[in-house]
């Protein structure tokens, strides 16, 4: 929906600067309507993890910029937490930052016949990422035509 992708692309930019001042990095934003409710997700993350004061402190921060802009053409429930322990990898840092930690990938085009890739993040290099499955086999998918990849922890 045009809407929904309008409200995060304004929000996400004032919400990472928050976030940033803070020490911390907005992972993603997402506006959606579950059961007749607006709400406004903002996930955050830091290297050495989130806890409940950097979510108040960023929720207070994003909620009066965005009571000054008026932006938001819905009444919304903002929240702010941590992206979890399957948290999506959005950029090349997240690839870096991951290294050697499990995780999944979807692809937007089939790569030896799949597009579903689960193993071990082994490397990012040159916009290409190298995941190695449970049986060893290494795949390198291009970043280009990931469509999704998230941490997938093994508990």
């Amino acid at each position: 929906m045009v809407e929904t992708a309008m409200v995060e692309e304004r929000v996400a930019p004032l919400a990472a600067r928050i976030a940033a001042r803070e020490g911390c990095e907005l992972v993603y934003c997402e506006y959606l309507n579950d059961c007749g409710r607006w709400y406004l997700r903002l996930y955050i993350d830091h290297e050495d993890g989130i806890t409940i004061e950097d979510c108040t402190s960023v929720s207070r921060q994003v909620s009066a910029v965005l009571d000054v802009e008026d932006f938001i053409p819905h009444a919304y429930h903002l929240e702010v937490s941590s992206p979890g322990l399957n948290r999506p990898l959005n950029t090349p840092k997240d690839y870096q930052r991951f290294s050697g930690e499990p995780i999944r990938i979807r692809t937007a085009s089939p790569i030896l016949g799949r597009r579903r890739f689960r193993g071990v993040l082994d490397e990012f290099k040159d916009d290409v990422v190298t995941v190695t499955d449970t049986e060893g086999r290494a795949f390198e998918i291009p970043l280009e035509k990931v469509h999704s990849a998230r941490l997938d922890p093994q508990i």
